[in-house]
């Protein structure tokens, strides 16, 4: 039997997790995604990766085995263990995207939030103090009270890129926000959310200069996609029973983390909150 957690990623830097540059890629560090809203995903391995590290370092090789499992060693067979905590990857929750007039407006879709219900819907309370998992999934096009109303008949009108999207209701989304704060925020639809997605990635350009020549190396020019800054993401964590508890953080609750690639070029930074643990 396991015990059920969950953790919540807020990246407060654009995270970049998935492909290497190369020519192999036509020169596009593209991040992994969902298969089927084709929105961007930290798969687990990133995370116990970046949680195995620090026990690694902090309490040494032993401890870091007994919590995630003992790595193979060539000509060893089965030489692995099998890990007391088990990840998931994590998904899309909130995506920031510019909006003039707001200017920032949170976006998801039916199917993000049903996977964020189903992880941490036996813990989440509603004003009501019934459970998220009883809460009904808000509509297609429905706003988080904190949207600013830009029509002349008291509905919000977001312009995005592509167009305009016209608020049909706006409701209490605050139970939706796992850290609290009711952001300016709209849900559209599971058809809908990956052209937003793709519109609001942030991207860079970046070029590896030759030694003796102020020009760029022969395939080291390359861009470079990824989350942006503000983006908030749900994943659940299976806890084998265990007499001990699994604290990575110590006594804390969450801590600074950085995951992914490209960190010495300010890529990475995140928040890493557990729940229930």
């Amino acid at each position: 039997m396991y015990k059920k957690a969950y953790g919540i990623i807020e990246t407060l830097a654009p995270i970049h997790v998935g492909a290497t540059a190369g020519e192999e890629s036509g020169n596009l560090n593209l991040i992994f995604r969902d298969q089927f809203t084709q929105t961007g995903i930290i798969p687990g391995s990133s995370i116990r990766g970046r949680l195995r590290s620090e026990i690694r370092r902090s309490l040494g090789e032993t401890e870091a085995n007994k919590w995630y499992g003992q790595e193979a060693e060539l000509g060893k067979p089965d030489s692995t263990t099998e890990s007391v905590v088990k990840f998931e990857y994590a998904s899309l929750l909130w995506l920031p995207v510019f909006c003039p007039g707001q200017p920032i407006v949170w976006v998801t879709c039916p199917r993000l939030l049903k996977r964020y219900q189903r992880i941490a819907g036996d813990s989440v309370k509603l004003k009501d103090g019934k459970l998220l998992n009883t809460a009904k999934i808000p509509a297609n096009y429905t706003g988080s009270q904190t949207l600013k109303a830009l029509d002349i008949n008291g509905k919000p009108k977001l312009f995005f890129n592509f167009g305009f999207l016209t608020v049909d209701k706006t409701q209490d989304l605050s139970a939706w926000f796992p850290l609290g704060e009711e952001l300016p925020a709209v849900v559209v639809a599971d058809d809908e959310i990956a052209m937003i997605h793709d519109m609001a990635l942030y991207r860079q350009s970046r070029v590896a200069l030759d030694k003796e020549e102020k020009k760029a190396k022969k395939g080291a020019f390359f861009n470079t996609e990824a989350l942006p800054e503000g983006t908030i993401l749900v994943f659940p964590v299976g806890i084998k029973d265990n007499q001990e508890t699994w604290q990575p953080f110590g006594a804390a609750s969450g801590a600074d983390i950085y995951l992914g690639g490209l960190e010495s070029i300010g890529f990475g930074h995140c928040y890493l909150t557990l729940k229930e643990v």
